[in-house]
């Protein structure tokens, strides 16, 4: 079985290689699902590490049905990738009712050209996941990470064991809270990979806990927070006048 570490910083990526990980799924905001890290964090990686490296393609938190601007912002995203000479890149679109975004989804895959790609977890959305394997697979998917449409792979293995069974040329990615006590599961069931992010959590003391640089609205992924246009016009004229 070969394991994926999804990181979120140079130093993870670093621990990932030194223990022995097989690949290192790169981005930011572990927390908000991940999107796709800086060019500076990508150029770093790419200097320092070894292994194969995908990408994640993930402009903001949230839904995964995108504006043309968001959807714009990917296509670059894979360039700066491919460009930088990375293995694969890891992404997704859906309609609005939660089917593959057929057209977005084929851009996505001609634009990495040479490189894996990964449809991630936006697979966990769709309504049809064995239909939905078909259609991924008539389009060149190369694999899909997906927690088997539950809050966790675990609970998610019978759907995964099943998609995995059904796949032909398309590897099935658990991933989703797989850890040192389940982990035996997912390899008796033939796997290939899983994916996990083998994080510890450590308190900082550089916080000043009076005024928190987060905004708990913003953090909310059934809302999207869009500058407006009508909100700046109006305070540029008034500051202005």
């Amino acid at each position: 079985m070969l394991v994926e570490v999804c990181t979120n910083s140079l130093e993870s990526a670093l621990n990932a290689e030194k223990a022995g990980a097989d690949r290192i799924e790169l981005c930011v905001e572990l927390g908000l699902g991940g999107i796709t890290p800086s060019y500076g964090f990508l150029k770093a990686v790419r200097d320092q590490i070894s292994i194969p490296v995908h990408v994640l393609i993930r402009p903001r938190s949230g839904d995964f049905v995108y504006s043309e601007e968001d959807f714009n912002v990917m296509l670059m995203d894979v360039e700066i990738c491919e460009n930088l000479g990375y293995e694969g890149v890891v992404s997704g679109v859906l309609n609005p009712d939660f089917s593959v975004d057929i057209g977005r989804t084929q851009m996505l895959i001609k634009a990495s050209r040479k490189m894996s790609f990964t449809f991630h977890r936006a697979f966990d959305w769709v309504e049809n996941p064995l239909e939905t394997l078909d259609v991924l697979e008539k389009l060149g998917v190369d694999s899909i990470l997906s927690s088997g449409q539950q809050l966790s792979a675990i609970k998610g293995i019978d759907l995964l064991t099943q998609l995995n069974s059904n796949s032909s040329n398309c590897s099935i990615i658990p991933g989703g809270g797989i850890n040192i006590d389940n982990v035996s599961d997912f390899k008796i069931n033939a796997f290939k990979w899983i994916h996990l992010s083998a994080s510890e959590i450590f308190d900082i003391n550089f916080n000043k806990e009076e005024l928190s640089m987060n905004y708990l609205p913003y953090l909310d992924e059934r809302k999207r927070t869009i500058s407006s246009a009508t909100i700046v016009s109006q305070i540029v004229n008034k500051v202005k006048l």
